[in-house]
């Protein structure tokens, strides 16, 4: 049982470090094949959306440090779902169709879904329980 928490833990650290890494690109201007015009506007109208989202953050919570642990949450609340989907597919899989011959196997299948349903209801509720206690706790 400690080892499928452990591995759950280490693969949402996973997932949450890499939506929110920063990578930096660099284009090559001799090749202007890579990147048209489009392209480039696309990714500048998807970058200020989200830093206009961001912006709107800051500015409801009073804080620059509130507005971005929303906007962080707000995040892993939007991708958590279909991450939380594909566990709890996995866990049925293991629990109806792998687990017809091995009780070991059933039971890990639902441990998988008790586990990412448990997932779920945390990074669905987690924003809702910040928002109370930061708008209304700080009288």
């Amino acid at each position: 049982m400690k080892k499928k928490v452990a591995i759950i833990t280490i693969s949402l650290v996973i997932i949450l470090s890499s939506l929110f890494a920063i990578n930096k690109v660099y284009a090559d201007t001799t090749k202007s094949d890579v990147i048209n015009n489009q392209t480039e506007s696309t990714l500048v109208e998807l970058k200020e959306k989200e830093l206009k989202q961001l912006e709107d953050y800051e500015e409801a919570y009073g804080s620059k440090s509130y507005g971005v642990t929303a906007y962080a949450l707000h995040k892993v609340q939007v991708y958590s779902i279909p991450f939380c989907f594909i566990g709890i597919i996995l866990g049925a899989v293991y629990q109806y169709v792998l687990g017809v011959r091995h009780i070991e196997t059933k039971e890990k299948g639902l441990a998988l879904m008790i586990s990412f349903v448990t997932i779920a209801i945390i990074c669905q509720v987690l924003p809702l329980v910040f928002t109370i206690v930061v708008k209304f706790g700080r009288e």
